[in-house]
């Protein structure tokens, strides 16, 4: 099951990591960044991101290699992890439990706690 969405930090321009790659003018390391953790959590990757997708998500190996040295991305076989990816982001399990909750949550309200029509 794939992500709708993904939790961004918003005190990301502090981060050190984006500091060190903005101080060196690797803005589209940031962007490729960015569009791997949307492009992993829609494909259901859970932060996985395979070597195919680079062109995908509009990186190139060079920019692999930036966020490689910063950190952002580790080595994984057959591609690159997004890293802390899961201390983050929402397991696909998390998030199927609280899209359960609450579609259960809105029928209660709407139709009563049985189901039946108000």
């Amino acid at each position: 099951m794939a992500l709708p969405w993904v939790r961004m930090d918003t005190q990301w321009p502090h981060n050190p990591k984006f500091l060190m790659l903005a101080e060196d003018g690797k803005w589209r390391a940031i962007a490729v960044y960015w569009a791997s953790l949307a492009w992993s959590a829609a494909q259901g990757q859970c932060g996985f991101v395979p070597y195919y997708a680079l062109s995908q998500i509009l990186g190139t190996k060079k920019q692999a290699g930036e966020l490689l040295e910063v950190r952002l991305w580790d080595p994984a076989e057959g591609g690159w992890s997004i890293h802390d990816f899961a201390e983050f982001q929402p397991s696909h399990e998390e998030h199927e439990r609280r899209r359960k909750r609450a579609q259960d949550a809105a029928l209660a309200r709407w139709h009563g706690a049985n189901g039946a029509t108000r």
